[in-house]
């Protein structure tokens, strides 16, 4: 079952939601949509399940139009953000309730319920009432719960976003092998670049409420068609620096070199935007790093085992990814490194004209 939208926009209050997306998603495939918060995903998501009609446009599943049909009409399980569990329940019951209308005997119920619930690693609570579950727990039987149907589609909104970090990692690996399993279409939506790459599949870059790129997930991330891709699919945000290429050197922000040498030979004269994402700043001056950057500190942001560098370069603002906890005076001066390698090049229209992703 393929899904098709053609055209289709969602208005609400004289605002658009969803702005004129055609996209075509193939049966049997995992698709993540990535975007900021209120770039449009639960939009999409709710016009998909027939939750909500388009303002205009065309929706065709299968070859049928459904544009105006109702989600109780359509194969289609959906997860939301926040634990959706009947509280008065049992963790069978939740499971259960979508196959009681089904007609399916009370005998094959229970052989479902007892599958799905033992896949989601739930098998043992299946007496207790959510109120007795912890977060993780609870989403697993709400994911439970849609997964039991065999929708043709099943539609999966930021399910991870309530959970602590441990719980989504687990979470993420397991959804894979069961996304791998089931002959469904999978649409999962997430803000994370991390998360939609752990997932891999194909990628809908969405940003406020238009298609960006399509793609298999690992060729946007490496070829992003524009600025704005790049910046989406990028976690902290592309670092960007404009440059001019002049006689095989590219002179960038205030003073800075690089040989146009590898994937930037085929770069002609002229002015550019050049990308570098925050994991290829170093501040070690390694093999291979052909350019400083002197900068001064704003702020040392702590994220884990990771702490992001925010410095200054003259007007420009970048983000430095460095492993581990390391604090940061304010206002200190902060020598930053590049390999020439690892940048991106964009037309003055932030179009993608080089990539690094061949680069050695």
């Amino acid at each position: 079952m393929d899904i098709v939208l053609d055209g289709v926009s969602k208005i609400v209050n004289g605002e658009k939601h969803i702005n004129n997306i055609t996209l075509k998603i193939e049966s049997d495939t995992t698709n993540v949509v990535l975007g900021h918060t209120l770039a449009g995903k639960t939009s999409l998501l709710r016009l998909m399940a027939g939750l909500d009609r388009p303002t205009t446009g065309q929706i065709v599943m299968e070859g049928k139009d459904v544009t105006g049909l109702s989600v109780r009409k359509r194969s289609v399980a959906m997860v939301y953000q926040q634990f959706v569990n009947y509280p008065s329940m049992s963790v069978y019951n939740n499971i259960a309730s979508p196959l009681k209308m089904s007609g399916l005997s009370a005998s094959d119920i229970d052989q479902k319920v007892r599958k799905v619930a033992a896949m989601l690693h739930i098998d043992n609570l299946l007496d207790r009432l959510p109120a007795e579950l912890s977060g993780g727990q609870q989403q697993r039987t709400a994911i439970a719960r849609a997964l039991v149907k065999d929708s043709e589609l099943l539609l999966l909104d930021e399910p991870l976003v309530n959970l602590d970090y441990k719980l989504r990692e687990e979470l993420q690996v397991e959804l894979q092998d069961i996304f791998k399993e089931r002959n469904a279409i999978v649409v999962y939506t997430t803000t994370e670049p991390s998360e939609a790459l752990m997932l891999g599949g194909n990628i809908v870059v969405l940003d406020e409420g238009r298609v960006l790129q399509t793609g298999a997930t690992p060729y946007v991330y490496h070829h992003p068609a524009t600025t704005r891709v790049a910046q989406v699919f990028s976690d902290p945000p592309i670092n960007y620096l404009p440059g001019v290429v002049h006689g095989r050197v590219a002179r960038l922000g205030q003073g800075i070199d690089i040989p146009m040498e590898g994937h930037l030979e085929s770069v002609p004269d002229g002015k550019y935007i050049f990308g570098v994402r925050p994991n290829h700043l170093f501040l070690t001056n390694g093999s291979g790093n052909k350019a400083e950057i002197r900068t001064k500190v704003a702020l040392a942001e702590i994220n884990g085992s990771e702490t992001f560098i925010h410095v200054s370069h003259g007007d420009t603002h970048l983000v430095v990814q460095e492993d581990g906890i390391h604090p940061r005076h304010i206002g200190s001066d902060l020598a930053v490194y590049v390999n020439p390698c690892n940048f991106f090049v964009y037309n003055e229209t932030g179009h993608l004209l080089a990539s690094p992703f061949q680069c050695e």
